[in-house]
């Protein structure tokens, strides 16, 4: 090797190291390097995978938590169930309401009996159809045929149909021209007071056998009904709403006044309240168990809410709760006083 010259050494040396690199495919070297390579990209999507996950998991844990301290209900307890189900029609008939707002309609669709035994058939809350983009009264009654026709469609007789409109409604500029233009199709349109929405929503919510020991709450964003039965005579106070903040009212004022009509239930009747309304609706939801058609509500205390009208609608409820000492709030996801409505009807 010392006699080879520079360029005989370095020929050698390729030649070794190409036997080297043949030698190394024809027993499947290329094949291992395939084989170690994918293993390595796996290893590290996994990895990667894995921290994405963990990052997703964390992320949703910290939403979950912010969501549970700024909006959510928690437990104090085991709450008493709520346990009754109202009898149901016998055959029966469909009837119809409709309650009119300034921004939209709550419909209804209930089966009744002679004995006002009923049913929620349907449901269709806040529906704005009717409203959007009509500026004109013949738009406004297009609208209203399409609706109309809908409810029609699904086994309401015409005649069976109804309107109502609710006591904080009423004088909205968008339901005056609604009102007008249901007038011109010969459909009578309802409109109720305070107390008689309070007393209609009793008819709705409280069951025959909770009359002696029970009241009811409305909680609406123009106003609250509180009622109540003595004998065969229902008596409704109303006092302030949840929107109560648009009018730069305090939280203090408003506690004051609503205390003040609670206290007006008879102590006898404050072992349960059945309660309605929006913010009710709210509360409702955090708490509710799979379907059930009562939900009952956490103390006022549980909830953490991040809107003004649903924390304005909780001193509402704890005001009522804490002049009434009442430990049992019981919503009803089918009641409403429009429905009390049709069951005042002959």
């Amino acid at each position: 090797m010392q006699r080879l010259t520079v360029a005989g050494r370095l020929l050698i040396t390729a030649l070794v190291l190409g036997a080297i690199y043949f030698g190394f495919r024809m027993f499947g070297g290329q094949e291992a390097l395939k084989k170690l390579a994918p293993e390595t990209q796996t290893e590290v999507a996994t990895n990667n995978s894995s921290s994405s996950e963990s990052v997703s998991n964390t992320s949703e844990s910290s939403s979950s938590a912010s969501d549970s301290q700024s909006s959510s209900a928690t437990d104090g307890g085991e709450k008493a169930r709520f346990d009754y189900t109202p009898p149901g029609p016998i055959a029966g008939k469909l009837k119809g309401v409709v309650e009119l707002g300034a921004s939209g309609f709550n419909s209804f669709i209930i089966r009744i009996d002679a004995d006002k035994n009923w049913k929620l058939e349907k449901a269709e809350f806040g529906n704005s159809l009717v409203l959007e983009n009509m500026a004109s009264d013949d738009d406004i009654r297009a609208g209203l045929k399409k609706y109309i026709a809908g409810m029609l469609d699904y086994g309401v007789s015409g005649r069976d149909i109804h309107f109502v409109v609710s006591s904080g409604a009423v004088k909205a500029e968008g339901t005056q021209k609604i009102i007008g233009v249901l007038k011109s199709l010969k459909y009578f349109v309802n409109t109720v007071t305070p107390e008689q929405e309070g007393k209609l929503g009793l008819k709705s919510v409280q069951p025959a056998k909770y009359a002696d020991n029970s009241f009811v709450t409305d909680i609406g964003s123009g106003n609250t009904k509180i009622s109540w039965k003595e004998g065969s005579k229902i008596n409704s106070v109303e006092t302030y709403g949840a929107k109560y903040f648009q009018n730069n009212t305090s939280d203090e004022t408003v506690s004051k006044e609503v205390q003040a009509k609670a206290k007006q239930v008879p102590s006898d009747k404050r072992t349960t309240c059945f309660i309605i309304g929006g913010v009710p609706f709210e509360l409702a939801k955090k708490v509710r168990k799979d379907k059930e058609r009562y939900t009952v509500l956490d103390a006022p205390s549980a909830y953490q809410l991040d809107n003004a009208k649903s924390k304005a609608g909780l001193n509402i409820y704890k005001s009522i709760a804490d002049a009434t000492g009442c430990k049992q709030f019981v919503f009803d996801w089918d009641a409403n006083f429009t429905i009390g409505f049709l069951l005042d009807l002959p």
